[in-house]
């Protein structure tokens, strides 16, 4: 089945209450699973510069080993992120949608867990590269599952409760954060191991698409091989999404982690008790994601009415506009506050990559060629967050942010070359 005739097997309907209880678990599971996939990687962002601190024998959060190490265990972190897509992308495509699901929950649940249990930074990168290969393979499968299992028609509102769900965890993430301001940094860890549980429902409630299961019959083989992403008509398609995703997804981590090391190190904020600033960092969280959730469905709205190229193209031409916005001149943190919303507001974009960059695959390439293509853009990220620190003087990094946010501009170019989805 080729990239533009791959359509979903899921019986159409024209209204919620048509939607069968099946479809319902799925999404269910899916929403599920990103949430505390949302949550798990982001309790690290809240904490790197204490946390780190801490590893290092306890020196003061403006030391420069704390941004390098830090910045260095986000890296590893993007990679094992990027790995994970492609690792269970392959597993989604052999063993089928739900049993991979349950296991990338598990795996990031166990590591941010035993990420507590770190004596030294270099344990910490260890723990958060394992629990990225499950957050990165969640996405590819719970994507491919919902694309599977509900109508076309729903789909890009799936797309932004989808994303939504992953902001919602961000927000707990925000809110362990601050229930455990007064506690050691490390502590916060420990909340990422409820997503555990999860797997024990899904395993029982959740089964496979019967698109999946009809093209698994078909095919003495279990899945193509990977090799065949980069063939015939698909691999015009790889390489697009390829760019797309790296470079929009290098400037929005390198926003996600530098804006939080930039804001805890400004004089006023320095001068704060420890609590109050681990506090601050909760608000700017919220602020950000209470923007993202409006834009998910801004976003959807937009693909639903000029199609999913021009709305990835008009948000991270927005993005780099905010951006620049934020940080072309310095600013105290009640101004950065004030611009975090609209931030998080063209964050809403990468909604749109959940439902849009499944069908562009053939179903048996479905999760590999989403998970690559969209993971694999975690490994630009890495470097980038390592690279565009390295421009930042001790304490102001405005440099990083803004370098980074040029990468948005051709990003946004680009997604208007992409290939139409076909439904």
């Amino acid at each position: 089945m080729s990239a533009h005739n791959a359509t979903s097997a899921a019986t159409p309907a024209t209204g919620l209450r048509a939607v069968s209880a099946r479809q319902w678990r799925t999404a269910i599971a899916a929403w599920l699973g990103w949430m505390f996939d949302g949550m798990d990687m982001h309790l690290y962002t809240l904490v790197a510069a204490p946390f780190v601190a801490e590893l290092l024998g306890g020196v003061d959060t403006t030391d420069p080993r704390v941004g390098r190490y830090g910045s260095v265990i986000q890296a590893a972190f993007l990679v094992g992120w990027a790995l994970g897509g492609t690792v269970f992308g392959r597993l989604g495509d052999r063993l089928g949608r739900a049993r991979a699901l349950s296991l990338t929950i598990l795996t990031y649940a166990v590591f941010t867990g035993l990420s507590f249990f770190a004596q030294a930074w270099w344990h910490l990168l260890i723990f958060r590269f394992l629990a990225a290969l499950g957050i990165g393979g969640e996405w590819a499968v719970g994507a491919s599952l919902l694309a599977e299992t509900w109508p076309a028609r729903w789909r890009p509102w799936l797309a932004a409760v989808l994303q939504t769900c992953g902001n919602l965890g961000v927000l707990l993430a925000g809110l362990a954060n601050d229930l455990l301001a007064a506690a050691p940094p490390r502590s916060v860890f420990l909340v990422g191991v409820l997503p555990a549980l999860l797997v024990f429902w899904i395993r029982r409630a959740v089964p496979e698409p019967e698109e999946w299961r009809a093209a698994r019959a078909t095919t003495r083989e279990s899945a193509p091989p990977m090799r065949e992403l980069f063939r015939g008509e698909t691999r015009a398609i790889t390489w697009q999404v390829l760019w797309v995703c790296a470079l929009g997804l290098t400037a929005h981590w390198a926003f996600l982690f530098w804006h939080q090391q930039h804001l805890r190190n400004l004089p006023e904020v320095l001068a704060m008790a420890p609590a109050e600033r681990a506090r601050l960092a909760s608000t700017a969280m919220y602020l950000i994601i209470g923007g993202a959730i409006a834009g998910n469905f801004l976003c959807g709205w937009l693909a639903r009415h000029i199609g999913y190229r021009a709305a990835i193209g008009v948000a991270f031409l927005g993005y780099f506009l905010a951006l620049g916005a934020a940080y072309a001149v310095p600013r105290d943190w009640m101004q950065l506050l004030a611009w975090f919303p609209i931030i998080g507001l063209c964050q809403g974009v990468f909604a749109l990559f959940t439902m849009y960059l499944p069908p562009l695959f053939p179903t048996l390439l479905r999760t590999t060629g989403a998970g690559f293509c969209f993971n694999i853009g975690r490994l630009a990220a890495a470097g980038g967050t390592v690279v565009f620190g390295l421009f930042s003087p001790v304490g102001d990094h405005r440099a990083a942010l803004l370098s980074a946010s040029l990468l948005l501009v051709p990003a946004a170019v680009m997604a208007l070359r992409l290939p139409a989805r076909r439904e």
